[in-house]
């Protein structure tokens, strides 16, 4: 399936420009989503981990990418998705986990994960090493970030190789928002200059051809850059086409190329639309889907107080404030103001890093006694309204609250569809 990113720039070329939504989320109910979003469409899916996620060490999800895919696998099979159907990313691979490290032993490991990601199938890499690693500038100029690119699609192109199968296609190019969207309100965002990124192009193929890397430099699909897309924790900067008008006309000049657009989330359909016919047709969303998913688990939260005696007040959202609490790590330091402030970002920023703790155990608990306590309740119509008011259709018979979930995240993916990308219509 890998050809349908490689024929992205050509697509751009002949006037027929065709986009991609990239997901980038582990959370089962996302990734099922998803799933069925392009069963029902006909279309891709593509589903990226990232280097913190997922990793031979198990990441943040306590998943090795073999483990990532049997997940991915095994919810495409349940909603009906043909294998062949799925596309597998690899997000920021390099030395991000291990930046706290030398650099000889970060990139190391990052030769290893890389190494692990393609054995286990997955064919669309982003080969990101532009972070200093100990004793480093947290920036990298291009001629280092390059090569540390290249020797990471070294271990790209072995893996490949023993595997058998594709050879994988890259993305290169770091220039993106902060992970998980900017820590503060945001007027307005600046794209990438067209110089830099030329430049960037440039060092890349010049590198990779010194390590005789030419044929998988000739699978670089794509360049990550900022086209002025970006959200806050509590406002979404729109895109703005007429402002990154000169840098979509770079890829004039490399015809082989087109933009990937990380932290799409929140863009409307219209917007969406855009960034696809100005040359960014790879699309990735993370945050927006599980925020989709919190509004509804916290609607069915309310709504299970309100109908069931003894359930008790909002147990899910008090289960994940204590969580957060007393664990702030993912969350302290990107949310900003006083306690109260603070406490309603934990839950309802854009930014969304309640996404982080929902596979802990108290989570998992709570999210559990809360699909069970509703499994086939009859759920009024106006307490619907209240609650969930576009899910209407759930009002009035037996609910399955995991049907509900899953529809939440398959709205945003909708918007996506709308936009003209490969899993949507037509």
């Amino acid at each position: 399936m890998s050809d349908i990113l490689s024929r992205l720039a050509a697509a751009r070329r002949a006037g027929t420009p065709e986009g991609i939504t990239s997901v980038c989320s582990a959370h089962p109910l996302v990734i099922r989503a998803a799933a069925r979003h392009a069963a029902k469409h006909g279309g891709a899916m593509l589903v990226e981990a990232t280097c913190n996620q997922v990793n031979q060490f198990g990441g943040y999800t306590g998943m090795r990418p073999a483990d990532f895919v049997d997940l991915v696998a095994g919810i495409a099979a349940s909603e009906k998705l043909d294998a062949g159907s799925i596309i597998l990313g690899g997000d920021h691979l390099g030395p991000n986990p291990w930046r706290g490290e030398p650099a000889d032993v970060a990139l190391a490991k990052a030769a290893d994960m890389v190494e692990a990601y393609v054995a286990a199938g997955f064919r669309k890499i982003h080969l990101d090493a532009s972070m200093g690693c100990a004793g480093e500038p947290a920036a990298l100029d291009d001629a280092t970030v390059a090569q540390r690119a290249a020797a990471l699609a070294k271990a790209a192109e072995r893996a490949a190789r023993a595997a058998g199968g594709e050879m994988p296609v890259y993305v290169i190019g770091t220039e993106v928002p902060p992970p998980g969207g900017a820590d503060h309100a945001l007027s307005a965002i600046e794209p990438t200059a067209p110089a830099a990124a030329l430049q960037t192009i440039a060092v890349h193929r010049r590198v990779f051809a010194d390590q005789g890397l030419s044929g998988a430099f000739d699978r670089v699909i794509a360049l990550v850059v900022q086209p002025g897309v970006e959200f806050g924790n509590e406002n979404v900067v729109a895109y703005d086409r007429e402002k990154a008008r000169g840098l979509s006309r770079l890829l004039d000049e490399e015809p082989g190329l087109v933009f990937e657009a990380h932290s799409t989330d929140y863009q409307t359909p219209a917007a969406l639309r855009a960034l696809v016919e100005d040359g960014y047709p790879i699309l990735k969303v993370g945050p927006q889907l599980t925020f989709a998913l919190r509004e509804a688990l916290y609607g069915l939260d309310l709504i299970a107080s309100d109908l069931l005696p003894g359930y008790g007040e909002r147990p899910l959202y008090q289960a994940m404030e204590g969580l957060m609490l007393a664990d702030p790590g993912q969350w302290q330091g990107h949310y900003r103001g006083d306690a109260a402030d603070q406490r309603l970002q934990r839950h309802y920023s854009y930014s969304d890093r309640i996404r982080y703790y929902w596979n802990r155990p108290e989570a998992e608990a709570a999210v559990g006694r809360l699909i069970s306590a509703l499994h086939e309740k009859i759920v009024p119509a106006p307490l619907v309204s209240q609650h969930l008011p576009l899910f209407a259709e759930f009002a009035a018979a037996p609910l399955d609250p995991q049907e509900l979930l899953v529809a939440a995240v398959g709205k945003v993916l909708e918007g996506y569809g709308s936009a003209g990308t490969a899993t949507g219509p037509g």
